[in-house]
C-alpha cells in the first residue's frame, strides 16, 4: 500500500480534511500567542535607565489601553453598538475577571519578591495554568472531565506543572546560593505563599473572562465582525480594569520611589518606543489566542490555555538563554532547564492528541 502522505491526505474525506485544517490553524495561532507572550518582556532589557515602574507604566498604558482599543476599532464594525447591546450582567462579569486579572498581575511581583523566583514563579504560573484550564472545562463541559479527552488534557496539565517547576528550579540553581541567615522568615514565607496562591488563581482570570465573556463576542459578530476577529471586542473591555490596577500601582511606586523624573532623563527617549513594543507584543499574543481557541473545538479555552502557557514559558527561557541569562550557569541548572522545556513540549503534544479524540 502506498504510504505517500500526499496520497493519504488526498484520499481522506473532505468532511474530515476541513476540521483537521481548522484544528491545525488553531494550534498554530495559540502557539504564536505563546511566542508573543513569552517575548513581550524582552524590550525591557533595553530600558535600564528607567526604574521598573517607569517602563511598566508605559507598557500598561499601551498593552491594556491603547493597543486593545486601536485593534478593536481597526478590525470591528460598530464596536460601540456591540458593547452597548451586551447585557449589564455579562459586562460586569467580564469587568470583575479583568479586575481579578489586574490584582493577579500586581501581586505577581510581590509574591516572587517574598518567596524567590523559583518557588514563586512555579506556584503562580502553575495555579494560573491549572485554574485557567480546569474551570472552563468543569463549568461548560463537566461530562468530558472523566472522558479520555478530559483525562489526557489533565495529564498534559500535570506535565505543564512539572515543566514549569523544573524550569523554575533551574533558575534557582542558576542564582548564587542564598545565605540561610538572609532567607525569608517563617512569617514572611507564609505571607508570601498566600500572596502567590492568590496571584496564581487571579492570574487565570484572563482566560476565565474570555471563557465566560462569550456574549460580548457574539454581539460583535451580530454587528458584522468576522468570527476570527470578534474576540478583539472582549479584550478591549477586559483590559480596562487590568490597566487601572497596574497604572495605580505604578503611580504609587513613582511617588514612593520618586522616579517620575526618569521619564525626562536624557538619552531615554527611545525607552517609550520599547515600552510600546512590549505592549504590542502582549496584545498580539491575545489577538492570536482568541481566534485560535475558537478553532480548537468545544474545549478550546482549556486546551488553548495549556498550550499558550507552555509555549510562553518555553519562549521566555529560550530568550533568556539567547541573551546570556544562562551564561556561566552550572550543568545541573542547564539539565533542569532542558528537562522542563522537554516536559512542556511533550505537554503541547499530549494536549494536541487529547483535542483530536
Amino acid at each position: 500500500m502506498d504510504s505517500d502522505p500526499r496520497l493519504l491526505w488526498a484520499n481522506w474525506p473532505r468532511s474530515r480534511q476541513l476540521p483537521a485544517i481548522r484544528n491545525m490553524m488553531g494550534y498554530l495561532l495559540v502557539l504564536a500567542a505563546g511566542l508573543f507572550q513569552g517575548s513581550f518582556m524582552l524590550p525591557m532589557k533595553f530600558t535600564r535607565g528607567w526604574a521598573w515602574e517607569n517602563t511598566w507604566l508605559v507598557f500598561s498604558a499601551t498593552a491594556y489601553l491603547v493597543w486593545p482599543w486601536f485593534l478593536a476599532a481597526l478590525t470591528l464594525p460598530h464596536l460601540g453598538t456591540a458593547i452597548a447591546s451586551t447585557s449589564g450582567r455579562s459586562l460586569t462579569l467580564v469587568a470583575l475577571f479583568g479586575l481579578g486579572w489586574g490584582v493577579g498581575a500586581v501581586t505577581f511581583g510581590l509574591g516572587v519578591d517574598k518567596l524567590g523566583l523559583a518557588l514563586g514563579f512555579t506556584i503562580i504560573i502553575g495555579l494560573a495554568a491549572s485554574a485557567g484550564t480546569l474551570i472552563p472545562m468543569v463549568v461548560f463541559h463537566p461530562g468530558k472531565l472523566g472522558s479520555r479527552q478530559g483525562l489526557f488534557t489533565v495529564a498534559a496539565l500535570v506535565l505543564v506543572l512539572g515543566g514549569v517547576g523544573l524550569c523554575s528550579w533551574a533558575g534557582r540553581l542558576r542564582e548564587p546560593v542564598q545565605d540561610i541567615s538572609t532567607g525569608p522568615s517563617r512569617h514572611s514565607f507564609y505571607s508570601g505563599l498566600a500572596i502567590c496562591i492568590a496571584s496564581g488563581v487571579l492570574s487565570s482570570c484572563g482566560n476565565l473572562g474570555f471563557a465566560f465573556g462569550g456574549e460580548v463576542v457574539q454581539r460583535a459578530i451580530e454587528q458584522g465582525a468576522a468570527e476570527s476577529l470578534a474576540g478583539n471586542a472582549l479584550w478591549s473591555v477586559i483590559t480596562l480594569p487590568l490597566f487601572a490596577c497596574n497604572a495605580a500601582y505604578c503611580v504609587w511606586l513613582l511617588r514612593k520611589q520618586r522616579t517620575a523624573a526618569l521619564f525626562l532623563k536624557a538619552g531615554t527617549h527611545r525607552y517609550w518606543a520599547f515600552g510600546a513594543l512590549m505592549g504590542l507584543l502582549w496584545i498580539a499574543g491575545f489577538a492570536c489566542y482568541a481566534p485560535g481557541t475558537r478553532r480548537l473545538g468545544s474545549l478550546g479555552t482549556s486546551v488553548g490555555w495549556s498550550i499558550m502557557m507552555s509555549a510562553m514559558v518555553i519562549t521566555a527561557n529560550l530568550w533568556g538563554f539567547l541573551t546570556g541569562e544562562w551564561k556561566g550557569a552550572g550543568r545541573p541548572a542547564q539539565q533542569f532547564l532542558l528537562g522542563g522545556v522537554t516536559a512542556l513540549i511533550i505537554a503541547i503534544c499530549v494536549v494536541g492528541y487529547a483535542n483530536s479524540l
